[in-house]
């Protein structure tokens, strides 16, 4: 997984005193992975009408599940496809929808937001009307059957980001939040938001643009998440403090004028055992605390096997960082984690590794908090290449019985990617 980006700082005193408070603490788990007895199911192996699904799935209303996958469709540039169960077993796919490249886009590695209504947001990472930087597209139910696409932005103008990987969220009123991993005028990529101005236009608004240098984050891969007083925050693959350039976690306030600041909360530093290089987004605990991953670095970074880390919020200001677990695939433990966590009611974190696990095809992995302060590390599933799906990008979400999905890149029947449930 690779690209580029380009960016903007704003304000950078304030963010790089904020650096320079944060700190980070190296926790170690003593406790190996255990192999819990987890039963995977593998909905559907993915073919021609759209293949290598790099993101999760949603549910809409009815239990159908929709996703995206960066090839195939009927242009094979992309196709946007749900799996809808089948009365008496299995589940039957649906393409939604097939991109064009120059008409509406291409190669959609971004995941998939539903709003109230129903209608389906996302993002392509190249292609569109006549400058290839990607688009925002909306698909609406029609009443007679299939999705009518609305795009409601086409990146590439001048300053504009270009190439989203993330997917969107919105906020209580209907707009839409995302990233662009390249451009916006200094290299690094962007933060933007989407409002609908009521007449069926949006309009556009670059929230922040990175800068490759000076100290910023650049190339955001990841989707942003709110707080409850609404600021926003997110991760960068690389930048930060000068002389480590491994990724960053960041927040974006909004200010009275309708400006943003952004603050750099911690810059990774593998150097001293901490992560580096970070795809995934980032998750709230009830306490305020912020989780995520990076795809490299920790105690294993000979290997770059990666960690998951814990913000925390620090009283006199600043955050502090704790690794709640290191990977490491020499034990059959996962490796590179691509995508973010998710938490289930009791507390317990729960996350996808590209690769590692017994067959080295990536895993699904739980880890749960211990009474100690530690965290211990349960392998769910270890994928495998006889027929099962391989190298899991994607985030994981819940059914209402507590079972798990998401989605394979590779494996599966046809080689190009599945989806997948797995039952802790």
């Amino acid at each position: 997984m690779t690209s580029q980006s380009s960016s903007r700082i704003q304000k950078f005193s304030h963010f790089l005193a904020a650096v320079m408070m944060a700190t980070f603490t190296i926790t170690i788990a003593t406790v190996p992975a255990a192999h819990a007895q987890a039963s995977e199911t593998i909905l559907y192996s993915l073919g021609n009408k759209g293949d290598e699904p790099h993101d999760g799935l949603v549910f809409d209303a009815s239990g159908n599940l929709f996703g995206t996958a960066v090839d195939g469709g009927a242009t094979g540039r992309g196709s946007i496809f749900e799996l809808s169960p089948v009365t008496g077993g299995g589940w039957r796919e649906t393409v939604v929808h097939s991109f064009d490249y120059s008409r509406d886009g291409a190669f959609p590695i971004a995941g998939l937001v539903f709003d109230k209504a129903g209608n389906l947001y996302g993002a392509t990472s190249a292609g569109g009307p006549g400058r290839n930087g990607g688009v925002v597209f909306e698909l609406s139910p029609q009443a007679g059957g299939g999705w009518e696409e609305t795009l409601l932005h086409n990146f590439g103008g001048s300053g504009d980001g270009i190439n989203p990987w993330a997917a969107l969220i919105l906020d209580a009123a209907g707009n839409l939040y995302g990233t662009t991993t390249a451009g916006g005028g200094l290299g690094g990529g962007t933060a933007f938001e989407l409002s609908p101005k009521g007449n069926g236009d949006w309009s556009y608004k670059i929230l922040h643009a990175f800068n490759r240098s000076g100290g910023d984050g650049r190339f955001p891969y990841g989707s942003l998440v709110f707080d409850a007083a609404g600021n926003l925050y997110g991760t960068t693959f690389l930048g930060g403090v000068e002389g480590r350039d491994k990724g960053t976690v960041f927040e974006l306030s909004p200010q009275a004028g309708g400006e943003w600041e952004e603050t750099i909360l911690h810059s990774f530093d593998p150097g001293a055992g901490d992560g580096a290089d970070l795809y995934g987004s980032l998750i709230f605990d009830a306490a305020g605390n912020l989780y995520g991953t990076t795809y490299g670095g920790g105690l294993n970074a000979n290997n770059g096997d990666g960690t998951v880390f814990e913000l925390s919020p620090m009283a006199g200001g600043g955050w502090t960082e704790k690794i709640r677990h290191n990977f490491n695939q020499g034990s059959d433990d996962g490796a590179e984690p691509a995508a973010g966590l998710i938490f289930d009611s009791a507390g317990n974190l729960y996350g996808t590794t590209r690769l590692g696990g017994s067959s080295a095809y990536g895993t699904v992995f739980e880890l749960t908090p211990q009474s100690d302060g530690t965290w211990t590390e349960t392998i769910l599933h270890n994928f495998s290449a006889n027929g099962d799906g391989s190298e899991p990008y994607g985030n994981l979400i819940f059914d209402g019985a507590g079972n798990l999905y998401s989605t394979t890149a590779l494996g599966g029947a046809e080689s190009v990617g599945t989806a997948f449930e797995v039952t802790p």
